[in-house]
């Protein structure tokens, strides 16, 4: 439990950072001149890649063989991750699509589109005393998956044609930082898991690291141009609103769904903490990768945070409320 709380408060500190990233790129912007003396965005563009290299050589397909058996649980953790969540957001496009509201809306469907997250999903499932292996699995899948869906996605949206926007170059873009590094972590795999294993905390922050340089490059951006003239607080307020709706919505579809199922208590919890999940790691990444214009990203940004920061909170929270109330029924 202490090893818990330890790694949750780790998670805490890292949304202070994220604070802290986002005040600096207003107080002490990157600007282009410095890349003579240090190239942010090349230096961010090899992070990404090793990320997914990392990522590779961090699967255990050994555990993840094991359990393709639990069918049910997967598909709906996955279904719930790349059609629930996108099919709720996707019910207003009707409202939005000839309207000044469009790139907003359009910003929280990326955060619909994305895969779920690995570390917190496993930590907070495991906090709750539910299928922990099932939830390794789940999180690790939806990250490959991602890969394909979350582009295709996009890509209804996202015009071939609109300016910035360039196909050819986002597949390029996807193979070479993302399926490539992880195709040759998962070959070294066997070679390197041990090193991989011995250094797991070092390799954690360096993810972080990485997310946080581009959260700190993109506001960089966005201070310097201004951008948050065109993010009144009344849209703030409609992206909080919507994504922590959005939050509760599917938590409480997969809920069901697991009731209806007849779920065990262990494969209920990982179905609803691991589908309810969205990963900072991939949406920082996809909107490097995805061609979304400059004087956007920010805006793109914003429902990942927010949504990030309120599942670690709020589902941390819940986590131990689970875990308490299993504690007590079994004295």
């Amino acid at each position: 439990m202490k090893l818990s709380r330890i790694k949750l408060d780790k998670q805490n500190i890292f949304l202070l950072l994220l604070i802290v990233m986002v005040a600096a790129g207003k107080l002490i912007p990157f600007r282009s001149e410095y890349n003579q003396y240090f190239n942010l965005s090349a230096f961010i563009d090899w992070g990404i890649a090793a990320i997914f290299l990392l990522y590779g050589l961090k699967l255990n397909i050994k555990e993840i063989i094991k359990d393709i058996s639990n069918w049910k649980l997967h598909l709906l953790v996955q279904a719930g991750t790349f059609i629930i969540f996108p099919l709720l957001v996707f019910l207003f496009y009707g409202f939005v699509k000839d309207t000044e509201f469009f790139v907003t809306w359009l910003s929280i469907f990326f955060l619909a589109s994305l895969p779920s997250t690995v570390s917190s999903s496993v930590v907070m499932v495991s906090i709750a005393k539910g299928n922990v292996t099932s939830a390794i699995f789940n999180a690790s899948i939806s990250g490959i998956i991602g890969i394909v869906m979350t582009p295709l996605l996009m890509s209804f949206f996202v015009q071939p044609d609109q300016e910035n926007i360039n196909n050819a170059e986002i597949i390029q873009q996807l193979l070479l930082k993302v399926l490539l590094p992880i195709i040759l972590g998962l070959i070294l795999n066997p070679l390197l898991k041990n090193w991989v294993t011995k250094y797991a905390k070092i390799i954690a922050e360096f993810d972080k690291m990485i997310i946080l340089l581009i959260v700190y490059e993109s506001f960089s951006e966005a201070f310097s141009q201004n951008v948050f003239a065109s993010v009144p607080f009344s849209i703030f307020l409609i992206i909080a609103v919507s994504v922590i709706t959005l939050f509760f919505s599917v938590y409480g579809i997969l809920k069901l769904i697991s009731g209806k199922l007849h779920f065990k208590r262990e494969d209920m919890i990982t179905a609803t903490f691991c589908g309810s999940k969205k990963s900072l790691v991939h949406g920082s990444l996809f909107i490097m990768v995805l061609g979304i214009p400059e004087d956007q990203k920010v805006l793109f940004l914003l429902p990942v945070m927010i949504y990030h920061s309120f599942q670690l909170f709020y589902v941390s929270w819940l986590a131990n409320k689970i875990e308490k109330k299993y504690r007590l029924q079994k004295i």
